[in-house]
């Protein structure tokens, strides 16, 4: 039997388990538009850009770990969808992106939209730099053999995007359902690559045998959803544990052995002991730039003399930044269990290290005791440590916090406990303006039973505004909650504090305060919205957004002031060339 390829596309995906594909309309995929209209399982998530729909579908595979789908139009559409795109690659977000190409018979004659100043049908290329794999369909009957391995891809090892572009001509013409019938025969999950025994245990005695050993975690633990394992294995074996950004919330931030972030936004106590540690099994993570205080031995890591033990699904990352001691490729949910057997069998009554969780403990409360003048100002426009803790103190524990870039992203990595693995979602590899607001759109609809707060600035805000229209369509309870210092803040602190200057960072000008009431912009969407007036307010507007169990916008005035900074980095020291190595912003 021979149906249109668009309905067989749409055949796979149901089989495949997809429920949710993001997109925007454009000539060459209405095929794929009209098959969709026809599924009783899968939901058209229609958005007013691109970009929208790319955020949304990485926020959406961030809660489900399975690749999430985006249908695109050609040229503007894709190029529209690549920022999202390439910020769900540099995070490991499983991602297909479905895009629609110029007919095949129009190759070489450059009609409407097509990008191919270098070669002939190549928009796809575009894509290259930041996909596990590009792959361009040369003929209909391919499509379905060519999808079931973009999802394979995207969900296996390192996960991350891929792109499947398809002529719009293919859409539309016939195929074999016994094509789809046989892709769908292959079963979806693989056995991941595993740590052997005697890897495990040489780790273990390692760690055991330490003076001061500690664990980093990084976001590939959360990837791995192994959060459990490894909050076994640090109080069975008496561990410090410090993380990356992306790696905030892989044990749960009131464990006594969790120190905080480490590099140029973390804590300087967690930077001390990262320094200190004589052996550190690092999970999931490359050691980026800005958790590693740029790889500078005099602020974070000092690789050697500190051993490092690294393991992670990729093998690209092994010994990348820090030369290694033991590394290893594996999954690391398997290779937690396997660490985890092999530390109950070999010290069965656990590690005890006499001091530790109390030295913690006691930095920990020493800590939040210096927030507490900021966490309970009553300056107004409101100071960004106390619109933390009102949130904290106000939403469940297990609510997702999506945040943008800025004071909600590096501030709440300092200050605002994270008690529920994974529930902390941000752009970390690409650090996007504009990620946080969509992706809470798809967070909300991977978890629909759970509060969904996207934490964003102004800045990132005013990226995307549109997606209130989507959010008002669906129906999707988000709440965003503004910080709006009325400027691109951080960029604005690190221009001051160098040269003195703000130009370009602030909105405002001679003539116009340019302060913008985004209530207004909201209300003006449909969506429920308020403007807080006060710092008492925030907290009221707080529990009318969900009480409302409706989309809803609070617009929370912020005094401008710069994220603290505990490590260094190196522009730093490009700024000021002549100025002392090591300065740190504060």
């Amino acid at each position: 039997m021979t149906v249109l390829a668009a309905h067989e596309i749409v055949r796979y995906l149901e089989g495949r388990g997809v429920t949710k594909v993001f997109g925007l309309c454009g000539h060459t995929v209405i095929a794929m538009l009209e098959a969709l209209s026809g599924s009783e399982r899968i939901e058209f998530v229609n958005v007013r850009h691109e970009q929208i729909a790319s955020h949304a579908a990485d926020g959406y595979a961030r809660v489900t770990h399975r690749a999430s789908v985006v249908l695109t139009h050609l040229g503007p559409g894709l190029t529209n969808a690549a920022t999202g795109v390439a910020n769900a690659a540099l995070d490991s977000i499983p991602v297909v992106v479905i895009a629609g190409d110029v007919p095949t018979h129009y190759f070489g004659k450059h009609p409407h939209q097509e990008v191919n100043h270098h070669a002939d049908a190549d928009q796809w290329q575009i894509y290259r730099p930041f996909v596990k794999r590009a792959f361009r369909v040369e003929r209909a009957e391919l499509l379905p053999e060519i999808l079931d391995r973009a999802f394979v891809i995207a969900e296996s090892g390192r996960p991350g995007p891929v792109l499947v572009d398809v002529p719009m001509d293919l859409f539309s013409l016939p195929i074999e359902a016994a094509l789809v019938d046989r892709a769908l025969a292959n079963h979806i999950d693989y056995a991941p690559p595993a740590l052997d025994v005697a890897t495990a245990e040489r780790i273990v005695t390692s760690l055991a045998a330490a003076e001061h050993p500690l664990v980093y975690a990084g976001g590939g633990v959360l990837s791995a959803c192994a959060s459990e394992e490894l909050t076994t294995l640090v109080d069975l074996l008496d561990l410090p544990v410090a993380h990356s950004l992306m790696g905030k919330g892989a044990v749960s931030d009131d464990n006594p052995h969790v120190l905080g972030m480490s590099g140029f936004w973390g804590m300087p106590f967690t930077n001390q002991m990262c320094r200190g540690a004589d052996w550190i099994l690092g999970l999931g993570t490359r050691f980026a730039e800005a958790d590693s205080s740029s790889w500078y031995e005099d602020f974070t890591f000092r690789m050697p003399p500190t051993k490092l033990i690294q393991i992670d699904i990729d093998p690209e990352q092994i010994g990348r930044n820090y030369p290694v001691e033991i590394g290893a490729v594996a999954d690391l949910k398997s290779a937690l269990t396997t660490l985890l057997e092999a530390a109950r069998r070999l010290y069965p009554r656990g590690v005890v290290r006499e001091g530790v969780t109390g030295t913690i403990l006691a930095e920990r409360a020493a800590r939040k005791e210096a927030l507490v003048a900021n966490q309970t100002s009553g300056e107004f426009p409101m100071n960004p440590a106390r619109i933390l803790k009102d949130l904290h103190d106000h939403i469940p524990a297990d609510s997702f916090v999506v945040t943008d870039v800025g004071w909600n992203k590096n501030g709440l990595a300092q200050q605002y406990d994270i008690s529920v693995p994974g529930t902390f979602i941000t752009p970390g590899g690409f650090a996007t303006m504009g990620f946080g607001s969509p992706a809470a759109l798809g967070v909300q609809l991977a978890a629909p039973g759970r509060r969904v707060i996207a934490l964003v600035g102004d800045g990132g805000f005013g990226q995307n505004p549109a997606v209130l229209a989507t959010a008002r369509r669906e129906r999707i309870p988000v709440v965003w909650v503004v910080m709006n210092n009325n400027a691109y803040g951080t960029i604005a602190g690190l221009e001051k504090a160098n040269y003195g200057t703000t130009f370009g960072t602030v909105f405002e000008s001679e003539d116009d305060d340019m302060w913008l009431d985004y209530s207004a912009i909201a209300a003006a969407y449909g969506i429920r919205a308020r403007k807080v007036t006060s710092p008492e307010d925030f907290g009221v507007a707080l529990d009318e957004a969900l009480a409302s169990g409706e989309p809803y916008l609070i617009d929370v005035p912020m005094r401008n002031i710069p994220t603290p900074t505990g490590g260094h980095w190196n522009i730093l020291d490009i700024y000021s060339p002549d100025g002392v190595k090591g300065h740190v912003s504060t």
